[in-house]
């Protein structure tokens, strides 16, 4: 059996998930998964790196180390398995995102996580850096899970949207219909303020099961404010990050709406969440909505999502066979597959790409 690792890990910055993976009968069977948490240090120094707050000889060690971590959650993953390594076709890494750039003139995408040292520690094919060539071809380099929702999660019989909330929120539409084209894009923020907000006032990385939000009240003149955002207005094809939406663009506008308390801008960062993900969905009935990223395991944003779509069903990605944590990952590992057959890993009505294009450079064992 082929098998393919998926490793990724998202604008959260919390830490790497690996996946072992097979693709038999366009159907994805999960063999082994794991997460490797990122050590506190290195967390802080990705933090801050991607702030622009590092120099060239920090992004170059960061650059080795981060590669070092991808490369054992690899191994890792592997002795999960029990499987045979000679099994194992190739390494699927994302890296870790610094930065985001892909408007002006020069855009630009950097994903750190040196893959010759993934394949160097496991003496694996890998393959990575798979936004820039759509970047080159006028796209946007992300979202690029779209193109493995729509191979694995399409469906003919009904309107399909697939939500992933992880540091940031996209989505994935799914029409039914074979003519109309599957489309997504960024929506803006999801984890990642409201885990900005919670590290900068209780010191913890995150609001665990939105326990923190609960105890405060949506406040609507900052969530106005929020919202009026010239990002969350504008069309599609587009991508955004943490170079946008940080610490700082938080602070900026609670400062405009002093006295608030803290607890009730972490439930209004909450509410932003939601509020940007449903105003910018291409419709909120007859679809079926499924759930991936972290935010799938914060019962809060779940419930408002929830109350905020009545007419929608609403469901988790494990409901089509593939765990919420692990969506990511696996897309990646067959990502990897695709640039090993000369096959395309985007989509052009996503991105916004001039056409499909193959993705990924290899790093051969």
């Amino acid at each position: 059996m082929e098998a393919w690792i998926g490793l990724m890990s998202g604008t959260s910055m919390d830490g790497i998930d690996a996946v072992l993976v097979s693709f038999q009968n366009n159907t994805v069977h999960i063999h082994a998964s794991h997460t490797t948490p990122y050590p506190d240090q290195i967390r802080h120094r990705l933090l801050a790196a991607s702030q622009n707050h590092a120099a060239p000889d920090e992004i170059g060690e960061l650059d080795t180390l981060v590669g070092t971590l991808f490369a054992q959650a690899a191994n890792d993953v592997i002795q999960t398995s029990g499987f045979d390594r000679a099994t194992i076709r190739a390494i699927g890494s994302h890296g870790q995102t610094l930065r985001h750039q892909p408007s002006g003139t020069a855009p630009f995408s950097i994903q750190i996580g040196n893959p010759s040292v993934v394949s160097e520690v496991n003496n694996i094919t890998t393959v990575a850096d798979f936004r820039r060539r759509d970047m080159a071809a006028g796209g946007q380099g992300a979202p690029l899970v779209p193109a493995f929702h729509k191979a694995f999660f399409s469906s003919e019989t009904e309107n399909r949207c697939i939500l992933n909330l992880g540091g940031i929120a996209n989505i994935t539409w799914l029409p039914a219909s074979t003519t109309a084209p599957a489309t997504g894009f960024d929506t803006g923020p999801a984890n990642a303020l409201m885990d900005a907000w919670c590290l900068d006032q209780t010191g913890l990385p995150f609001d665990s099961d939105g326990h923190w939000a609960r105890e405060g009240s949506v406040n609507e003149e900052l969530l106005e404010d929020m919202l009026s955002d010239a990002y969350f207005s504008k069309a599609p094809p587009k991508s955004t990050g943490k170079e946008r939406f940080n610490l700082d663009w938080v602070k900026t506008l609670v400062g405009r709406h002093p006295e608030i308390p803290t607890e009730d801008i972490q439930r209004t960062l909450l509410q932003l969440t939601v509020n940007s993900v449903v105003n910018q969905l291409p419709e909120t009935k007859d679809v079926r909505i499924y759930v991936c990223g972290g935010g799938a395991r914060n019962p809060l944003l779940m419930e408002e999502l929830g109350k905020a779509l009545p007419e929608a069903s609403l469901s988790l990605t494990s409901e089509l066979g593939v765990d919420p944590q692990m969506v990511e990952p696996v897309a990646f590992a067959w990502l990897a597959k695709q640039a090993f057959e000369g096959k395309p890993g985007n989509l052009p009505d996503v991105t916004g790409a001039a056409g499909p294009r193959i993705l990924g450079a290899i790093y051969p064992a």
